[in-house]
């Protein structure tokens, strides 16, 4: 009981500094002492959010009993959005997986795994439960879906079409206030903190909200005294704060909009222009292709084909492997670790060599669909 109180308490505190914060930004004009201000709230807020999320001596409250789902295959999808939108439908007509369908919400109460081949890669489907408003401050169930939504590669948001600007907006704010950042690069910023010497700031570019005072003080919230810090680019607040927490996951996002048989043309043809958007309707099964097709350029997903010595290149099972990690290591290591020691060299057919075959060490950084021969010691 205690516990729950002090919990309750933060919550609440939470709450009043975010209805703070946003009254004061509302209210006041851009300039550099105000942004000196806000970015102190800011740094407060996030702290406090932190400590709510993962309280000490906890685990940040786990996953929770059927949402710890094994990660299978090449890449994890999970299918974000508010109870009654499609999202069991989508998942059962694409993966052909059987996840309980019904005209009252939150019929979905724990996630349940699908998976889908496609251009041979092999990519987990999961249909999380429906999220409610204050997910992210532990409402409902929304902390669980929200933790399993930061170990995907890919997060579709399935919005109901007939309401999306609004649905949008709010799934987008609890899983920001989670330290998920949506079709966003991490920001180009260094930071390493030091013994002594304190705060060594430097800017490679012109500032627009950032300065030294402002650095220094929301580094002071973190009770961080002594630190090198490096603005590459234009930077905001968030963007220092995002760097000192260190927890930020970047995620690409595509935004599904179920139901697109109850709009008129016009309007499809509206919906078709806003980035990052896919219309589709889960029940008719229409534009699948487009959304599969839309998922595979997000996923970044590089495929290598193997060629025994001899024999003709095996082009039904390639190695898939993510698009930041396609060195011939990489490649030895997804196969089988003990693969490298007895690695020599490699033969590379394809786009990431000049000439075919070209003989390659452990380093050299293939491209999709090469076709690749190991040679062992």
């Amino acid at each position: 009981t205690a516990l729950f109180i002090k919990w309750t308490e933060k919550l609440r505190l939470l709450n009043k500094m975010n209805e703070y914060l946003l009254i004061n930004m509302a209210r006041t004009q851009k300039n550099k002492a105000t942004a000196h201000h806000l970015g102190l709230l800011k740094a407060r807020l996030a702290k406090l959010r932190r400590e709510l999320i993962t309280p000490k001596g906890g685990s940040g409250g786990g996953t929770g009993e059927g949402f710890d789902v094994a990660k299978t295959g090449d890449a994890r999808v999970g299918f974000v959005g508010f109870p009654s939108v499609g999202k069991s439908t989508l998942l059962s007509n694409l993966a052909g997986v059987y996840s309980e369908v019904a005209a009252y919400e939150f019929t979905t109460l724990t996630t349940v795994p699908g998976v889908i081949r496609y251009k041979g890669a092999k990519i987990q489907l999961l249909d999380l439960p429906g999220i409610i408003e204050g997910a992210k401050d532990g409402k409902g169930r929304g902390r669980q879906v929200i933790a399993v939504a930061r170990t995907c590669n890919l997060i579709l948001i399935v919005l109901d079409v007939l309401k999306p600007l609004l649905h949008k907006k709010l799934i987008e704010h609890e899983l920001e206030g989670f330290g998920i950042r949506l079709n966003k690069q991490p920001p180009n910023i260094g930071f390493k903190k030091k013994d002594k010497g304190g705060i060594n700031f430097t800017a490679t570019c012109a500032q627009s909200e950032l300065d030294a005072e402002t650095v220094k003080s929301i580094l002071a919230e973190y009770k961080i005294h002594n630190a090198d810090i490096t603005l590459r680019s234009d930077s905001t607040a968030d963007d220092l704060i995002d760097v000192v927490e260190g927890n930020r996951v970047y995620i690409p996002c595509i935004y599904v909009l179920n139901k697109i048989d109850q709009i008129s043309i016009e309007e499809l043809d509206i919906i078709y222009k806003v980035p990052h958007t896919v219309p589709i309707s889960a029940h008719h099964r229409w534009n699948f292709d487009d959304l599969l097709e839309r998922m595979w350029d997000y996923l970044r997903l590089v495929r290598i084909y193997t060629k025994p010595k001899g024999q003709l290149p095996d082009y039904t099972s390639p190695v898939v492997l993510p698009n930041e990690r396609t060195s011939v290591e990489d490649f030895c290591m997804k196969i089988h670790k003990n693969l490298i020691k007895e690695f020599k060299y490699a033969l590379v057919w394809g786009s990431s060599v000049k000439h075919n075959p070209q003989k390659v060490g452990k380093d050299h950084v293939m491209e999709d669909e090469d076709v690749i021969q190991l040679v062992k010691k």
